[in-house]
Protein backbone atom coordinates (compact mmCIF):
# COMPACT_ATOMS: atom_id res chain seq x y z
CA UNK A 1 0.00 0.00 0.00
CA UNK A 2 1.49 3.56 -0.80
CA UNK A 3 0.07 6.67 1.14
CA UNK A 4 1.08 9.83 1.08
CA UNK A 5 2.33 12.55 4.01
CA UNK A 6 2.12 16.08 3.03
CA UNK A 7 4.84 18.08 4.91
CA UNK A 8 3.14 21.41 6.40
CA UNK A 9 4.97 24.43 8.03
CA UNK A 10 5.50 23.43 11.34
CA UNK A 11 7.19 20.26 9.88
CA UNK A 12 10.10 22.57 7.85
CA UNK A 13 13.56 21.39 8.56
CA UNK A 14 12.88 18.38 10.05
CA UNK A 15 15.05 15.57 9.63
CA UNK A 16 12.94 12.93 7.63
CA UNK A 17 13.42 10.18 9.74
CA UNK A 18 11.99 12.66 12.80
CA UNK A 19 8.90 13.61 10.32
CA UNK A 20 7.66 10.12 9.75
CA UNK A 21 7.52 9.64 13.50
CA UNK A 22 5.79 12.49 13.88
CA UNK A 23 3.07 11.67 10.97
CA UNK A 24 2.91 8.54 12.23
CA UNK A 25 3.56 8.18 15.38
CA UNK A 26 3.09 4.57 16.43
CA UNK A 27 5.81 3.55 13.81
CA UNK A 28 8.81 2.60 15.42
CA UNK A 29 11.57 4.96 14.59
CA UNK A 30 13.52 1.58 13.59
CA UNK A 31 11.17 0.86 10.87
CA UNK A 32 10.65 4.33 9.50
CA UNK A 33 14.38 4.08 9.36
CA UNK A 34 14.42 0.56 7.36
CA UNK A 35 11.29 1.93 4.98
CA UNK A 36 13.71 5.51 4.30
CA UNK A 37 16.88 2.75 3.91
CA UNK A 38 14.78 0.36 1.48
CA UNK A 39 14.00 3.06 -0.75
CA UNK A 40 10.35 2.72 0.14
CA UNK A 41 10.01 6.53 1.36
CA UNK A 42 10.32 8.69 -2.11
CA UNK A 43 10.13 12.44 -3.02
CA UNK A 44 9.01 13.28 -6.59
CA UNK A 45 10.35 9.77 -7.43
CA UNK A 46 13.51 10.28 -5.92
CA UNK A 47 14.89 7.68 -3.09
CA UNK A 48 15.84 9.46 0.15
CA UNK A 49 17.85 9.24 2.96
CA UNK A 50 16.77 9.50 6.53
CA UNK A 51 19.01 12.74 7.51
CA UNK A 52 17.06 14.93 4.48
CA UNK A 53 15.56 17.97 6.11
CA UNK A 54 11.76 18.67 4.98
CA UNK A 55 10.55 22.35 3.33
CA UNK A 56 7.25 22.90 3.03
CA UNK A 57 4.73 21.82 0.87
CA UNK A 58 6.94 18.31 0.00
CA UNK A 59 4.58 14.68 -0.92
CA UNK A 60 6.36 11.84 0.33
CA UNK A 61 5.24 9.00 -1.27
CA UNK A 62 5.29 5.58 1.41
CA UNK A 63 5.50 2.36 0.43
CA UNK A 64 3.97 -0.05 3.30
CA UNK A 65 5.29 -3.37 2.29
CA UNK A 66 2.69 -6.43 3.39
CA UNK A 67 2.71 -6.98 6.78
CA UNK A 68 5.80 -9.44 7.72
CA UNK A 69 4.34 -12.78 9.46
CA UNK A 70 4.45 -12.41 12.89
CA UNK A 71 5.88 -15.17 14.98
CA UNK A 72 3.87 -13.99 18.32
CA UNK A 73 1.46 -16.43 19.81
CA UNK A 74 -2.24 -15.66 19.71
CA UNK A 75 -3.28 -15.85 23.30
CA UNK A 76 -6.82 -16.50 24.27
CA UNK A 77 -7.26 -12.96 27.08
CA UNK A 78 -10.37 -11.68 27.79
CA UNK A 79 -10.44 -7.81 26.35
CA UNK A 80 -13.21 -5.55 27.55
CA UNK A 81 -14.53 -4.24 23.69
CA UNK A 82 -16.86 -1.18 24.29
CA UNK A 83 -17.29 -0.60 20.05
CA UNK A 84 -16.11 -3.08 17.30
CA UNK A 85 -16.38 -2.70 13.44
CA UNK A 86 -14.67 -3.79 10.08
CA UNK A 87 -12.12 -0.61 11.04
CA UNK A 88 -11.22 -0.66 14.51
CA UNK A 89 -11.70 -1.61 18.02
CA UNK A 90 -12.13 0.45 21.07
CA UNK A 91 -10.48 -1.45 23.78
CA UNK A 92 -10.98 -0.69 28.28
CA UNK A 93 -7.71 -1.90 29.20
CA UNK A 94 -7.06 -3.11 32.42
CA UNK A 95 -4.32 -1.84 34.91
CA UNK A 96 -1.28 -4.21 34.68
CA UNK A 97 -1.38 -5.54 30.54
CA UNK A 98 1.17 -4.80 28.74
CA UNK A 99 0.24 -3.10 25.21
CA UNK A 100 3.17 -4.84 22.97
CA UNK A 101 6.19 -7.29 23.25
CA UNK A 102 9.03 -6.55 24.53
CA UNK A 103 12.15 -7.33 26.89
CA UNK A 104 10.86 -8.80 29.77
CA UNK A 105 7.26 -9.77 28.56
CA UNK A 106 7.68 -11.59 25.42
CA UNK A 107 4.05 -12.95 25.55
CA UNK A 108 0.11 -11.98 27.60
CA UNK A 109 0.40 -8.67 26.35
CA UNK A 110 -2.43 -6.74 24.13
CA UNK A 111 -1.00 -7.75 21.10
CA UNK A 112 -1.46 -11.44 21.85
CA UNK A 113 -5.21 -11.03 22.78
CA UNK A 114 -5.92 -9.30 19.53
CA UNK A 115 -4.57 -11.62 17.42
CA UNK A 116 -6.32 -14.13 19.27
CA UNK A 117 -9.51 -12.10 18.96
CA UNK A 118 -8.50 -10.34 15.31
CA UNK A 119 -6.91 -13.00 13.48
CA UNK A 120 -4.65 -11.77 11.01
CA UNK A 121 -7.46 -8.52 10.11
CA UNK A 122 -4.63 -6.44 11.85
CA UNK A 123 -3.14 -3.35 10.80
CA UNK A 124 0.85 -4.22 9.82
CA UNK A 125 1.79 -0.38 10.23
CA UNK A 126 3.38 -1.04 13.45
CA UNK A 127 5.70 -3.59 12.39
CA UNK A 128 5.41 -7.38 13.63
CA UNK A 129 5.82 -6.55 16.90
CA UNK A 130 2.47 -4.42 17.46
CA UNK A 131 0.10 -5.23 14.63
CA UNK A 132 -2.73 -2.98 15.13
CA UNK A 133 -1.45 -0.30 17.87
CA UNK A 134 -2.12 3.14 16.97
CA UNK A 135 -1.36 4.52 20.90
CA UNK A 136 0.05 3.36 23.61
CA UNK A 137 -0.80 3.11 27.58
CA UNK A 138 1.71 2.18 30.15
CA UNK A 139 1.44 -1.23 31.63
CA UNK A 140 -0.25 0.06 34.47
CA UNK A 141 -2.43 2.56 32.99
CA UNK A 142 -5.40 1.63 32.21
CA UNK A 143 -8.58 2.94 30.17
CA UNK A 144 -9.56 3.67 26.84
CA UNK A 145 -7.39 2.51 23.63
CA UNK A 146 -7.99 2.65 19.60
CA UNK A 147 -7.07 -0.65 17.75
CA UNK A 148 -6.94 -0.97 13.94
CA UNK A 149 -7.50 -3.34 11.51
CA UNK A 150 -6.58 -2.52 8.69
CA UNK A 151 -3.50 0.17 7.59
CA UNK A 152 -6.12 3.02 5.93
CA UNK A 153 -7.74 2.90 9.18
CA UNK A 154 -4.50 3.05 11.13
CA UNK A 155 -3.27 5.78 8.55
CA UNK A 156 -6.51 8.03 9.24
CA UNK A 157 -6.21 7.33 13.22
CA UNK A 158 -2.20 8.59 13.34
CA UNK A 159 -3.12 11.29 11.23
CA UNK A 160 -5.65 12.34 13.60
CA UNK A 161 -3.09 11.85 16.19
CA UNK A 162 -0.80 14.29 14.25
CA UNK A 163 -2.95 16.71 13.23
CA UNK A 164 -4.88 16.74 17.18
CA UNK A 165 -7.98 16.05 16.03
CA UNK A 166 -7.89 12.77 18.32
CA UNK A 167 -8.74 13.53 21.64
CA UNK A 168 -8.12 12.23 24.85
CA UNK A 169 -8.86 12.76 28.63
CA UNK A 170 -7.44 11.19 31.32
CA UNK A 171 -8.25 11.32 35.18
CA UNK A 172 -5.42 11.33 37.88
CA UNK A 173 -4.92 11.37 41.54
CA UNK A 174 -2.18 13.57 41.84
CA UNK A 175 0.14 14.37 45.56
CA UNK A 176 -1.04 18.18 46.70
CA UNK A 177 -2.67 20.26 44.72
CA UNK A 178 -1.72 22.68 41.83
CA UNK A 179 -1.47 26.66 42.94
CA UNK A 180 -3.48 26.87 39.29
CA UNK A 181 -6.25 24.63 39.31
CA UNK A 182 -6.62 24.80 35.88
CA UNK A 183 -3.79 25.36 32.97
CA UNK A 184 -1.38 24.03 30.21
CA UNK A 185 1.83 21.99 30.83
CA UNK A 186 3.87 22.96 27.21
CA UNK A 187 7.46 21.15 28.38
CA UNK A 188 9.27 19.31 25.53
CA UNK A 189 9.99 15.64 26.64
CA UNK A 190 12.48 13.32 25.67
CA UNK A 191 14.68 10.45 27.21
CA UNK A 192 16.02 11.09 31.19
CA UNK A 193 20.01 11.45 30.21
CA UNK A 194 20.92 8.69 32.68
CA UNK A 195 18.14 6.40 33.71
CA UNK A 196 17.12 4.78 30.77
CA UNK A 197 13.54 3.43 32.24
CA UNK A 198 12.31 7.29 32.79
CA UNK A 199 11.21 10.06 30.65
CA UNK A 200 12.47 13.96 31.55
CA UNK A 201 11.71 17.21 30.42
CA UNK A 202 14.60 17.88 28.26
CA UNK A 203 15.10 21.07 25.59
CA UNK A 204 16.24 18.73 23.33
CA UNK A 205 12.87 16.72 23.51
CA UNK A 206 9.76 16.18 21.36
CA UNK A 207 6.78 19.03 21.81
CA UNK A 208 4.38 17.48 24.70
CA UNK A 209 1.67 19.51 25.77
CA UNK A 210 -1.17 18.95 28.28
CA UNK A 211 -3.77 20.29 29.73
CA UNK A 212 -5.18 19.95 33.07
CA UNK A 213 -7.85 20.92 35.52
CA UNK A 214 -8.30 20.14 39.31
CA UNK A 215 -11.94 18.41 40.05
CA UNK A 216 -11.64 17.91 43.69
CA UNK A 217 -9.13 18.59 46.30
CA UNK A 218 -8.15 16.96 49.09
CA UNK A 219 -5.57 17.30 52.24
CA UNK A 220 -2.21 15.99 50.70
CA UNK A 221 -4.00 15.37 47.35
CA UNK A 222 -6.00 16.32 44.30
CA UNK A 223 -8.48 14.28 41.23
CA UNK A 224 -7.41 15.86 38.14
CA UNK A 225 -8.54 15.66 34.88
CA UNK A 226 -5.40 15.93 31.93
CA UNK A 227 -5.84 16.16 28.22
CA UNK A 228 -3.38 15.52 26.00
CA UNK A 229 -2.55 17.39 23.14
CA UNK A 230 0.10 15.33 22.22
CA UNK A 231 1.57 11.60 22.79
CA UNK A 232 4.69 11.33 24.52
CA UNK A 233 5.92 8.38 26.34
CA UNK A 234 4.92 9.09 29.78
CA UNK A 235 3.63 12.79 29.19
CA UNK A 236 1.19 13.14 31.66
CA UNK A 237 3.12 11.44 34.66
CA UNK A 238 6.50 13.13 33.42
CA UNK A 239 4.02 16.88 33.16
CA UNK A 240 2.68 16.19 36.49
CA UNK A 241 5.97 15.89 38.36
CA UNK A 242 6.99 18.79 36.58
CA UNK A 243 4.37 20.57 38.44
CA UNK A 244 5.56 19.40 41.95
CA UNK A 245 2.76 17.00 42.14
CA UNK A 246 3.63 13.95 40.81
CA UNK A 247 0.89 11.10 40.09
CA UNK A 248 -0.19 9.22 43.20
CA UNK A 249 1.72 5.61 43.50
CA UNK A 250 4.06 6.66 40.39
CA UNK A 251 7.10 4.70 41.48
CA UNK A 252 9.34 6.53 38.62
CA UNK A 253 8.35 9.94 39.16
CA UNK A 254 7.58 10.52 42.73
CA UNK A 255 4.66 9.18 43.46
CA UNK A 256 5.02 6.30 45.26
CA UNK A 257 4.01 4.99 48.89
CA UNK A 258 0.62 6.54 49.41
CA UNK A 259 -2.56 5.94 49.89
CA UNK A 260 -1.79 1.69 49.30
CA UNK A 261 -0.56 2.50 45.78
CA UNK A 262 1.89 0.07 43.96
CA UNK A 263 1.47 1.90 40.31
CA UNK A 264 0.31 5.30 39.25
CA UNK A 265 -3.54 6.37 39.32
CA UNK A 266 -3.75 7.77 36.38
CA UNK A 267 -7.00 6.14 33.85
CA UNK A 268 -7.72 7.23 30.18
CA UNK A 269 -11.02 8.15 30.63
CA UNK A 270 -12.81 8.95 27.34
CA UNK A 271 -11.39 9.41 23.85
CA UNK A 272 -13.02 11.13 20.54
CA UNK A 273 -12.11 11.01 16.95
CA UNK A 274 -13.66 10.71 13.62
CA UNK A 275 -14.46 7.15 12.03
CA UNK A 276 -11.93 6.54 9.18
CA UNK A 277 -14.26 4.84 6.96
CA UNK A 278 -17.34 7.05 7.52
CA UNK A 279 -16.41 10.12 8.86
CA UNK A 280 -18.94 10.29 11.84
CA UNK A 281 -17.50 11.88 15.26
CA UNK A 282 -17.24 8.90 17.60
CA UNK A 283 -16.63 9.48 21.30
CA UNK A 284 -16.33 6.91 23.88
CA UNK A 285 -16.27 6.88 27.92
CA UNK A 286 -15.03 4.42 30.24
CA UNK A 287 -15.80 3.74 34.37
CA UNK A 288 -13.11 4.29 36.57
CA UNK A 289 -11.58 1.77 37.71
CA UNK A 290 -12.27 0.07 41.15
CA UNK A 291 -8.91 0.76 42.74
CA UNK A 292 -9.37 4.60 41.29
CA UNK A 293 -12.79 4.83 43.05
CA UNK A 294 -11.65 3.16 46.39
CA UNK A 295 -8.97 5.60 46.43
CA UNK A 296 -11.50 8.88 45.84
CA UNK A 297 -13.97 7.08 48.15
CA UNK A 298 -11.29 7.27 51.10
CA UNK A 299 -9.56 10.71 50.36
CA UNK A 300 -13.28 12.08 50.47
CA UNK A 301 -14.02 10.16 53.93
CA UNK A 302 -10.64 12.48 55.20
CA UNK A 303 -12.79 15.28 54.81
Amino acid sequence: MTTVLRAEAEDAGLRLDAFLGLKLPDMSRSRGEKLIETGCVTLSGKVLRKNHRVSQGECFEILLPEPEPSELTPQDIPLDILYEDGDLLVINKPKGLVVHPAPGHPDGTLVNALLWHCGDSLSGIGGVSRPGIVHRLDRDTSGLMLCAKNDLAHQALSAQLSDRSLHRVYEAVLRGTPRELSGTVDAPIGRHPTERKKMAVTPSGRPAVTHYRVLESFPGFSHVECELETGRTHQIRVHMARLGHPVAGDPLYGGAGVLGLESQCLHARRIRFIHPSTGEAMEFASQLPEEFTRVLAALRERL
